[in-house]
């Protein structure tokens, strides 16, 4: 849908104000009001932008990995984010055949990795109705493909889940937050917690990770990538950096690496991998991110939903410069029960 940009830009380097940033600019680093006023306004966001996100992304919604030098001159972002569903396995350690809580699954991309590359048992939660439907869709069309003969019908079993590959997969509409009571008849069933991406909206990350333990089974996994605030900074790399991420990204505050440590540890897990920062290797996300975003009708529609639209557009400047000054982390890491 969208396409490379070709718009003269104003300014070079990391904070590149293109012609439809300055058509469209709105002031960022607004606070936002009450929690669940905030997890309202991520849910209806999913909702309404999740066909965008596929059709810029694909079906993987989470930053790409590019380890080496050659990887950042050849890979493409599909590629480079295989690649950090490969990372995080490695730091890990998730076995072959793992019943995984990919909590936070987005449109079910690594959901469907696991299951058909590794045979794991997935149940994917999202918030939004929308990435449950899609998500579920692209299970079946999938699925479909593995079916010999002319009916291609996907039926799911009694719980739900589809077979794929080796494994199988299902996907419920859930505020995580509510995972430890929707799943407390499967406390300490599940071999491995799965989060990409996702914590970093959780007004509540203390209870994730209390949930994460209860649901875990003794020696089961939490494995975990996401967004950090870089640790020491002032108020003016605040204000100036990480306010305006955390306003158009829809985010509460967001915290540094060793705050997730100390939420794991206090729940009682422990500390598998110790954060491993990428920062360095994933920024290009965002690099690929502004130029597919210079499309006019994609805009539009963001102007079209309110100053959420725009503001979520305006953020990726946001994250380039956050990469650039350092101030904006990116790490992955793993915990044990």
């Amino acid at each position: 849908m969208a396409a490379a940009a070709t718009n003269q830009t104003t300014q070079t380097g990391q904070d590149e104000v293109t012609e439809l940033a300055k058509q469209y600019d709105t002031p960022m680093g607004l606070a936002h009001s009450t929690m669940q006023a905030l997890k309202d306004r991520i849910k209806l966001h999913y909702d309404l932008a999740s066909d965008y996100y596929l059709n810029l992304w694909g079906e993987h919604i989470h930053h790409g990995y590019w380890a080496t030098d050659e990887a950042k001159a050849k890979d493409t972002k599909e590629v480079a984010q295989v690649n950090l569903i490969r990372l995080l396995l490695e730091i890990s350690k998730v076995s072959e055949g793992a019943r995984v809580l990919d909590t936070g699954c987005g449109i079910g991309g690594t959901s469907r990795f696991l299951a058909s590359e590794l045979g794991c048992t997935v149940t994917g939660i999202t918030i939004s109705t929308k990435q449950v439907e899609m998500a579920t869709r692209l299970t079946k069309t999938e699925a479909a493909k593995q079916i010999q003969g002319d009916d291609k019908t996907v039926t799911p079993d009694a719980d739900g889940f589809i077979a794929l590959g080796k494994g199988k997969v299902r996907f419920i509409e859930l505020d995580a937050e509510k995972m430890g009571e929707y799943f407390a008849s499967d406390a300490g069933t599940f071999d491995a917690v799965w989060i990409s991406e996702a914590l970093s909206h959780f007004p509540n990350k203390a209870l994730f990770f209390q949930n994460a333990f209860k649901v875990l089974k003794q020696g089961g996994k939490l494995v975990l990538a996401d967004w950090f605030k870089g640790e020491g900074l002032d108020q003016t790399q605040f204000d100036n950096d990480i306010k305006p991420i955390e306003d158009g990204m829809l985010l509460p505050l967001l915290c540094t690496q060793p705050d997730y440590v100390k939420f794991a540890t206090d729940a009682g897990l422990k500390v598998f991998h110790e954060p491993k920062d990428i920062s360095k290797d994933v920024s290009k996300t965002w690099d690929i991110s502004w130029s597919l975003v210079q499309n006019p009708s994609l805009w539009a529609f963001a102007f079209s939903q309110g100053r959420d639209g725009i503001a979520f557009l305006q953020a990726f400047r946001a994250m380039r410069r956050g990469y650039s000054n350092g101030s904006f982390r990116y790490a992955v890491m793993s915990f044990q029960k």
